[in-house]
């Protein structure tokens, strides 16, 4: 199993930034920043994608990583 894994806490971090901050920047609710650095969003809009990256100077790489999961690391015993 595969899943996309959300380095938004990491940036901020690195960058000196607020979440609060960059939901103003971004134009977005900090509670919706909140659920994609929590890794609990299901999906990431382009215009959404392009505002964080301008904002945050990065790239979508930067921003986001695949992680294939083990099937042991799946299973649950």
């Amino acid at each position: 199993m595969a899943r996309v894994i959300c380095h938004l806490d990491r940036l901020l971090d690195a960058r000196n930034l607020s979440l609060a901050e960059l939901a103003r920047r971004v134009d977005m609710s900090p509670v919706n920043l909140s659920i994609l650095k929590n890794n609990r969003a299901k999906a990431v809009r382009f215009d959404t994608l392009t505002r964080l990256c301008v904002a945050l100077d990065c790239q979508p790489g930067d921003l986001f990583e695949v992680v294939v999961e083990s099937p042991a690391s799946t299973q649950r015993g």
